[in-house]
């Protein structure tokens, strides 16, 4: 990719950016919530849109001048709508935490009621966890996943939104590996009368591709990132029935933030003009396929997955049984000197810190993006296991180093 602008302007970020492209083309990004954009999102986020104000929404501007960040905003919400099955979609969140943010402001008030998963099991931050604002201004309560299946009880969670007796019920996850069923949530919360937020950040893309169970049209507000398994311009969505619309919109802007970044949103719209495409799917799929096949290889090597297996595009290793002396960083650590980058990651029942976790999570979004099959998920688990299994091993990692540069040479990102 070429920076010859910014390296007249200022050389060190431009040698910045430059090892930036080479890091991505060199590793494979397994990440759960990373993906690669096409280069006509990336030229879309680096538009000329970078320079316009416009608060406000399409045809209510406060600002002259809005004409094609009208029009550019108008087609992302377009597609969004065509893409999930939405009556309202507001395209103007910067994150996903941002569209929960949206959704919480509009229809709690502080000490008002939020039941949602634990972050150690699965959870986002902006569920509700304490060091996080909707911890701090509302009183939250969390459900967990069944320790020994590793699924989430739904008879549980219906019992415990009766106890406790939210004003929202939170779905949707960052460390999940099964698909939600939305429509047990949404019957929870109607015996309690309750909302549903349904936080599809991650599964954004399996969701448009109906490769995974659609929240729109069964929770009251869906909310989610813009650059996941989506993999359009970064940022955030929330979608909603019509009926919400005048309380949603305020609460993004003015509410919570002040112009949308134009820029993003013109990513968000050529990401979602290349979802609509017929071979979006098929990616879609292949991603499920290739975590399927990610987790039975590092099953067949001995590792313990959360829940056992997959139905998304993610794997959770509990590393307690198979490693028990390894820590989620050391794995993540000594991966990532060879070449695989990925997290550590809690795991329920987690008895270490959330800073050096019991377990690493996987995800196989970019791997498919770059055009991994089967095949090559399940070589790239063979590398996982062998460097988690002897990762002071010098020699086995240079041989691990020397895979990843194979498959990497074989499956280039940005030619």
């Amino acid at each position: 990719m070429n920076y010859e602008h910014v390296r007249e302007v200022d050389p060190a970020v431009a040698d910045a950016l430059e090892g930036e492209v080479q890091r991505q083309n060199d590793t494979l990004a397994m990440i759960a919530s990373e993906n690669h954009v096409s280069e006509a999102v990336l030229e879309a986020q680096g538009s000329a849109l970078t320079n316009k104000y416009a608060e406000g929404y399409p045809g209510e501007r406060y600002y002259a001048g809005c004409e094609y960040a009208d029009e550019v905003e108008e087609l992302a919400i377009e597609r969004a709508k065509e893409l999930w099955g939405a009556e309202h979609v507001n395209v103007q969140p910067h994150s996903g935490t941002q569209a929960n943010q949206g959704v919480y402001y509009a229809m709690l008030e502080p000490g008002d009621k939020i039941l949602s998963l634990d972050l150690n099991h699965g959870g986002h931050l902006s569920h509700g966890h304490p060091a996080n604002f909707t911890g701090q201004l509302y009183e939250v309560e969390q459900y967990e996943v069944d320790a020994e299946t590793g699924y989430i009880d739904y008879d549980d969670l219906r019992d415990h939104a009766e106890a406790f007796e939210p004003d929202i019920i939170v779905s949707g996850y960052s460390a999940y590996p099964r698909e939600v069923d939305f429509e047990a949530i949404q019957a929870a919360a109607d015996a309690v009368d309750a909302y549903h937020l349904a936080d599809i950040a991650h599964i954004t893309g399996l969701v448009a591709a109906g490769v995974h169970a659609n929240p729109v049209g069964t929770a009251d507000f869906v909310t989610g990132s813009t650059h996941k398994t989506i993999r359009a311009g970064r940022g955030g969505i929330i979608m909603c029935d019509e009926a919400y619309a005048d309380d949603i919109d305020p609460a993004v802007f003015p509410g919570g933030q002040g112009g949308p970044l134009m820029h993003n949103i013109a990513g968000k719209a050529v990401g979602f003009k290349e979802a609509l495409e017929p071979q979006f799917e098929a990616y879609a799929e292949q991603t499920i396929e290739n975590a399927k096949a990610l987790g039975d290889q590092l099953q067949e090597r001995g590792f313990s997955l959360v829940s056992g297996g997959t139905d998304n595009h993610l794997v959770l290793v509990d590393l307690r049984e198979s490693h028990p002396d390894t820590t989620g960083k050391d794995a993540e650590e000594a991966l990532e000197d060879v070449g695989v980058v990925l997290n550590a990651n809690t795991v329920p029942g987690e008895t270490r810190s959330p800073f050096n976790p019991s377990g690493i999570r996987a995800g196989t979004p970019a791997l498919t993006t770059r055009g991994f099959d089967e095949g090559a998920c399940r070589e790239v688990a063979d590398i996982i296991a062998d460097v988690i299994d002897d990762y002071d091993d010098a020699d086995v990692k240079a041989e691990a180093a020397e895979r990843v540069q194979n498959l990497t040479d074989a499956h280039p990102l940005y030619e």
